[in-house]
């Protein structure tokens, strides 16, 4: 409904509004989506007495001058319900009025006079005047009102019981502000709109180094083939560790040794030496103008470059001479280095985020992220953000989003929930996950409850990543080719975010340093030589499910996943349906990576309002073959060498 001018009488407050969802944090903290998604707004509303009220939901884009609305539904118990679209990439406002509905409450009790026989003459006329009323501080905004103009012509005769008694004059006394009871709730809500790759997009993490000539760095340049391929494969973001030079003191060696070997590249998250530091390339990857040419040639392939940020130095950091303040002395004056006991990193400095130079140094840092986004990155992946002040980052990110509200911001944290969920209140669009080490049905189902429900939904977006060059999970160490295919099936439609570091991924590697989480000979401190055609590889596989991830919209979203029951624990099954119900995908996935799998599935044909005797299709799309089903129980059966996951195109007929 259209804005409205509506002058509210200060009279006796007779409507109540409260516990209203979303409201994050007292209404400080906006929710978050993307263009074309839904606002679901709940609140109890109710009166004193038994009037019948009305309830609107009002939103609008941030600074527009008039509001929208939609009528509410009334769920029972005084819970009312009423959503919108955010339909562009501005942030909007939302809030909720509501009011004593005189007509609709006049005409219930006028039907029972109508039906026991009784005199209605005076009621007639009290009715009358009622709608009159209501039509005339109505037609005061809207004077052209077709249906507005026909009641008022109607209420300029003698009207009848039957006349009185239409259906459409309470529907349209529903959509009428009552001025004397119409109350407003107390605060406006924000919503913060990202661009839809907040939503839905899919990482690939490589090491340019790593693809240079045989015994050699590689540089930006050498790079082509490698951006051409993971395009191949359905990425649309590729990432990059820090692109920086790389500190020459205290480099580690391969399997970080803390002694390094002439020809040792050294972690790339060691930032700086004496050519620069976090807006400098590295001039063993090419020069500044080498990187605008990969992100030019990435972008032209579909792809975007994310840049990690590691807001953190080298011993030999221009930083370290120029601002020693910024960084904490130990007692002997030496700088602290970095450490996580019993780890050491003598090659990487912290930041002191809290240090009495800290507005000079928060300025500095986010002169970093400006610096990038001139030479064309707009997604940026941020090392351990929760060791930072979420002050800080509240007061950054803000900061870039006024000019740039396009920019993502992924979260790689991987602490307590209540740290990671603030880092999101925070500002940061995405964040990694425990889904890294979710791997039974039972971790798998709570888990992706918990994000998919409550106030997390409103401002966590999940981006599920099976590896990254940090971490081999246990259940990926020594695994089979079935493992990582299920993996990755899992990150890939559970999420509608997810990513992964390759080529270590697709080429199923499983090696990692005895009775720890991490890779054996690890790309993080040496070069590797991929054979990305090696044999076993899932690079195909990776391929058809990116491509399914676009064409089919219920992919493309977090928030529907519906588990589906089954009796056999090794199997674990969901589906997911598009917002207009036309389309469904149901994913059955086999947990144990070393046996074949078999059992009956529940389709909740019930939930997805469709007969529960109905016959309909079901098309395996990596094998392209079609099953003919009837009911909500159906067998499955998971081959762990050829088909250790299906993904079915459910073609249901309501």
């Amino acid at each position: 409904m259209a804005e409205k001018k509506l002058k509210v009488k200060q009279g006796i407050v007779r409507i109540v509004i409260e516990n209203v969802t979303p409201e994050i944090d007292g209404g400080s903290i906006a929710v978050r989506r993307v263009p074309g998604e839904a606002v679901l707004v709940r609140a109890d509303i109710f009166s004193d007495g038994h009037n019948d009220i009305s309830a609107e939901l009002r939103y609008r884009p941030k600074g527009a001058a008039r509001w929208d609305g939609v009528l509410m539904t009334a769920l029972g118990n005084d819970l009312w319900e009423g959503q919108f679209r955010v339909g562009s990439l501005t942030d909007h406002e939302y809030t909720i009025r509501a009011w004593v509905n005189p007509f609709e409450t006049w005409q219930k009790e006028f039907v029972k006079r109508y039906e026991a026989g009784q005199d209605l003459a005076t009621h007639i006329l009290v009715g009358q005047g009622i709608l009159e009323k209501l039509v005339s501080s109505s037609m005061a905004g809207d004077p052209d009102d077709p249906e507005l103009l026909r009641v008022k012509a109607l209420c300029s005769g003698k009207m009848t019981a039957q006349a009185l008694l239409d259906g459409s004059l309470c529907a349209l006394s529903r959509r009428i502000p009552d001025s004397d009871t119409c109350r407003e709730y107390a605060k406006i809500l924000n919503v913060q709109v990202d661009r839809k790759k907040a939503l839905f997009s899919s990482w690939y993490e490589f090491f340019p180094r790593s693809f240079g000539k045989p015994g050699q760095h590689g540089r930006f340049r050498d790079c082509l083939p490698v951006l051409k391929e993971i395009a191949r494969m359905g990425f649309d973001v590729v990432y990059l560790p820090p692109v920086h030079p790389v500190g020459i003191s205290k480099r580690k060696g391969k399997n970080n040794a803390v002694q390094c070997l002439p020809g040792d590249p050294g972690s790339p998250w060691a930032v700086g030496n004496s050519t620069g530091g976090h807006k400098a390339v590295n001039s063993d990857l090419g020069t500044i103008e080498d990187f605008r040419w990969f992100v030019k040639e990435a972008a032209g392939l579909g792809l975007e470059v994310a840049l990690d940020v590691a807001y953190q130095c080298s011993p030999d950091h221009p930083y370290v001479n120029e601002h020693p303040e910024w960084f904490v002395k130990r007692p002997d004056g030496s700088i602290q280095y970095a450490e996580n006991p019993p780890k050491k990193y003598e090659d990487v400095y912290p930041i002191d985020f809290n240090c009495t130079d800290h507005l000079a140094l928060w300025e500095e840092l986010k002169s970093v992220i400006d610096f990038w986004i001139e030479q064309g990155v707009k997604i940026f992946r941020v090392d351990n953000p929760h060791t930072k002040p979420f002050v800080f980052w509240s007061w950054m990110i803000g900061e870039v989003r006024k000019k740039h509200p396009d920019v993502i911001f992924l979260a790689e944290a991987f602490t307590r929930p209540k740290v990671m969920h603030q880092l999101a209140k925070a500002g940061f669009t995405q964040s990694y996950t425990y889904f890294t080490w979710r791997s039974t049905k039972e971790e798998l189902t709570q888990y992706i409850g918990q994000l998919t429900s409550g106030e997390s939904r409103e401002v966590y977006r999940p981006n599920f990543w099976p590896n990254t060059p940090d971490i081999l999970a246990g259940h990926l160490q020594n695994a089979p080719r079935s493992m990582f295919i299920a993996r990755f099936v899992l990150a890939a439609t559970l999420s509608s975010n997810y990513g992964m570091y390759g080529p270590a991924y697709e080429l199923c590697e499983n090696k990692s340093v005895e009775g720890k989480e991490e890779y054996i000979h690890s790309e993080k401190y040496e070069l590797k030589s991929w054979d990305w055609d090696r044999h076993g590889n899932i690079k195909d596989i990776i391929a058809k499910v990116n491509q399914l991830r676009k064409i089919r919209p219920e992919l493309q979203t977090t928030w529907n996943t519906r588990f589906c029951e089954l009796e056999n624990p090794r199997l674990i099954a969901y589906i997911k349906s598009s917002d207009d119900a036309t389309s469904h995908t149901l994913v059955v996935v086999n947990l144990d990576p070393s046996h074949d799998q078999s059992g009956w599935v529940k389709v909740p044909l019930y939930d997805l309002k469709v007969k529960l005797d109905s016959k309909y299709d079901v098309v395996d799309l990596l094998a392209n073959k079609t099953y003919h089903w009837q009911g909500e129980w159906n067998e499955v059966r998971l081959d762990v060498k050829t088909h250790p996951v299906l993904i079915f195109d459910v073609k249901l007929k309501a």
